[in-house]
């Protein structure tokens, strides 16, 4: 398993996310700030689980954000 984690509040909203898994982030129409698709908020952190399948494309999301508010961690 692979948690993702995001600090949205952070966000510039650059669609680096978006352009490398646009199944899991999003654009918000409301505040123009990208959102992790199936996340649950806790203290301004947005965690999901997802599989192992899509380790590479959160891998590429992380290292493209220009401000370094996506965090992935392989879960045994």
């Amino acid at each position: 398993m692979v948690r993702i984690t995001q600090q949205r509040i952070k966000c510039i909203g650059c669609n680096a996310c978006v352009e490398a898994a646009n199944y899991r982030w999003r654009m918000s129409r409301r505040d123009g700030k990208c959102t992790l698709i199936g996340s649950k908020e806790k203290k301004g952190f947005y965690t999901m689980l997802v599989g192992n399948d899509e380790y590479a494309d959160t891998i590429m999301a992380s290292k493209n954000c220009p401000v370094n508010i996506i965090k992935i961690e392989l879960i045994k």
